[in-house]
């Protein structure tokens, strides 16, 4: 049996993303993580694939857009606070803050993050702006 865990927000990033973005780790469990993404006012990350995790996506501050290719369907979804979104397993994604704000979401991986290699750099519709 896992213990139950609390954690209040991190001050800090804990990480920086595969993609750029700048990650606080929050609690996770055998079947999923979660964590707070943001992405700076104007940023750009880099577009990526996962080679083993599913995410859902909950904007909770900031505007910015979503691009999302899976086999032959490709879109790009305006993000603000409120929306969810789905990255299933094999969807190439790429995303940028509005100018003003930073773009800040809450994402759950399925299983959790595996660690080094799990993202796969993809060719993305921007230049990215984070390295």
């Amino acid at each position: 049996m896992t213990d139950f865990t609390s954690l209040p927000f991190p001050a800090e990033r804990s990480v920086v993303a595969p993609d750029g973005s700048d990650v606080r780790v929050l609690p996770g469990l055998q079947g999923g993580g979660m964590a707070h993404f943001q992405l700076g006012a104007g940023q750009v990350s880099g577009a990526v694939t996962h080679r083993s995790v599913e995410e859902i996506w909950f904007i909770v501050s900031g505007t910015g857009e979503m691009w999302r290719k899976q086999g032959g369907r490709e879109e790009v979804t305006l993000l603000q606070p409120g929306l969810s979104l789905t990255i299933p397993l094999g969807t190439h994604f790429q995303f940028r803050a509005g100018p003003t704000e930073a773009l800040a979401a809450v994402a759950i991986t399925m299983p959790p993050w595996p660690g080094e290699g799990e993202a796969i750099p993809v060719s993305g519709p921007w230049l990215a702006s984070t390295s």
